[in-house]
């Protein structure tokens, strides 16, 4: 696959035409291979793992100036991309121009041989893909349900897919658990292939299970008022140990109480601070795992009265003390 890097003046600053390793796509046993990139325009870490048509990749990045990126000879597989942090402006034919921000995703097949897209100056830009190659994905969704159903007959008569056509959906905090998962797999060899695995096919099923949600639920929500909504959701989470009441989110927004209630239930299938608790306790239940921070800071940093009071919101969400999965 071929990948040109161009600045907003047209000029070329890195160019390869690697092509895309199929051999190891296909690779029974486990391949894990780790990049670095350190450019005057921009530093990247990416890793990646291959296995049985499986191709997971994902890293972080710093954009020290707009970025147009060119790749050819795309690799033909299905992709579940999701954009932990930061922006990408997508240009592809199997979607059309789309924006990814921070905490969403999408499903994209696309049968055609160029993908471009468009990286503004940001920092801490970070994402995951997971890419199954077509004959993995078909093996996979055939008579497994309506929505896979008909992803399948579309990929098997070569032509592109875009699970949310008019929008990208918003990442939950199951699917931030999961990623996270994959990201700290500590398995080796088989056991990990066997692990990853589940992994990739539970995001799967919970972006399916999302899309099949999201057509029942006919979300009424204009575009100009989805934007506050998802503006409404970066404040609460750029303040997530001292929250503002509804009221300031409301006046920080422009939408009234109402809609922005009832906009938040629409968007996220959630309330707005039963959206932040779960993400507050995902943040916790990192810390937790890390063990760097006792409980009773994880605890005050994150807004609760008592360690008492933290164990007991902690069992309730995850089903297990902060003590015990410690």
């Amino acid at each position: 696959m071929g990948i040109q890097i161009c600045n907003d003046l047209h000029e070329v600053l890195f160019r390869e035409d690697d092509l895309f390793p199929s051999d190891k796509l296909y690779s029974s046993s486990l391949i894990e291979e780790t990049q670095q990139m350190d450019h005057d325009f921009g530093e990247a870490t990416f890793r990646e793992m291959y296995f049985d048509g499986y191709h997971i990749a994902m890293g972080s990045a710093q954009i020290y100036q707009n970025l147009h990126i060119e790749s050819t000879d795309n690799i033909n597989a299905v992709s579940l991309m999701f954009l932990i942090h930061g922006q990408i402006d997508t240009d592809i034919e199997a979607a059309g121009k789309r924006r990814f921000s921070s905490l969403e995703h999408n499903l994209i097949y696309n049968p055609f041989e160029t993908e471009n897209a468009s990286v503004i100056k940001q920092n801490d830009m970070e994402m995951v893909a997971l890419n199954f190659s077509t004959e993995r994905f078909l093996d996979l969704a055939v008579n497994n349900g309506r929505v896979l159903d008909g992803l399948a007959n579309k990929v098997a008569g070569g032509k592109a897919i875009v699970l949310n056509k008019n929008s990208n959906q918003p990442i939950t905090t199951r699917m931030l658990a999961i990623l996270d998962d994959v990201k700290n797999c500590e398995f080796q060899g088989g056991l990990k292939k066997l692990y990853l695995q589940s992994k990739v096919l539970e995001l799967l099923a919970l972006q399916c299970e999302q899309y099949e949600r999201g057509t029942e639920l006919h979300c009424t929500v204009s575009k100009m008022d989805k934007e506050k909504i998802y503006h409404a959701r970066d404040i609460l989470l750029m303040r997530m140990q001292e929250p503002p009441s509804l009221q300031e989110l409301s006046r920080l927004t422009g939408l009234n109480e109402f809609k922005l209630k009832n906009g938040f239930k629409q968007v996220f299938d959630n309330t707005v601070y039963g959206y932040l608790n779960d993400h507050r306790m995902e943040h916790a239940r990192k810390l937790v795992l890390e063990g760097r921070m006792s409980l009773t800071d994880i605890a005050d940093i994150y807004g609760f009265s008592s360690i008492q009071h933290f164990s007991t919101a902690f069992k309730k969400k995850f089903g297990i003390s902060p003590v015990k999965m410690r």
